[in-house]
């Protein structure tokens, strides 16, 4: 298994009370006194990574018209007339939508509370797994029709569509993308707790890709769109 972070956290902090549990016998011993017993270590349940610790890491592709970093919370201004897109149908190719990313290698959980100040059709924000400009995929809540759609996107070089009505039209929604192998799963949940899986699709395995938030605003001035409760996990 290769190690990752917690892995050499765990191991750090078991050889660092090891030692201190040698010392600490060492001089028992020198003053005749019994060693107390050993720490015991509970191994941590935290997630790899998520929050503040998390969004340290993340890069911009196509940076927004402006950001604001709260705790926890990241709050984006997207540009007019951005979008990810390729061909299918429009006949165009886009690839202009804001996409803040971490690398990532192997099968991973990648989580967020997203929501929006959704007004023009196609406003759009949600997650991304990208391998590059002809292979990614995209899910998140979109504005059609006057509604709120749970919306996905897998593109390998011609985009598909799929959706299904959002599980609200005023309050933020839990979206989540999970890697395993070959495929990606889209998830869409009202409480972070309880998931419906709305898609999975093919996705090209063993190699790195990026994933993160999204955000665009294909025919709109722009608009606002929220994300907090971030959260990467990866498998040890």
């Amino acid at each position: 298994m290769a190690p990752n972070r917690r892995t050499f956290v765990r191991q750090s902090i078991a050889a660092t009370l090891a030692g201190a549990a040698a010392m600490t016998a060492a001089g028992a011993r020198k003053n005749k006194q019994p060693a107390p017993p050993p720490l015991q270590v509970t191994p941590s349940d935290k997630p790899w990574l998520e929050a503040g610790e998390l969004i340290s890491q993340m890069q911009w592709l196509n940076p927004p018209a402006s950001v604001r970093f709260d705790t926890g919370l990241v709050t984006v201004h997207s540009k007019p007339r951005t979008d990810f897109w390729r061909k299918t149908f429009y006949g165009y190719v886009t690839d202009n939508g804001h996409f803040f990313s971490v690398p990532i290698f192997g099968d991973f959980t990648f989580r967020a509370r997203v929501n929006g100040r959704y007004a023009a059709l196609y406003d759009q924000a949600g997650l991304m797994v990208r391998l590059d400009e002809k292979q990614w995929m995209k899910c998140g809540s979109e504005f059609v029709e006057g509604r709120r759609w749970a919306s996905v996107v897998f593109t390998r070089d011609f985009s598909d569509w799929s959706t299904m009505e959002d599980l609200s039209q005023s309050d933020a929604v839990y979206w989540r993308v999970a890697r395993k192998k070959d495929s990606i799963e889209a998830h869409v949940s009202k409480d972070g707790a309880n998931w419906v899986t709305i898609r999975q699709g093919y996705f090209p395995a063993y190699v790195e890709v990026r994933v993160g938030i999204m955000c665009a605003a294909p025919e709109g001035a722009g608009f606002d769109a929220m994300f907090d409760e971030l959260r990467l996990d990866k498998p040890g």
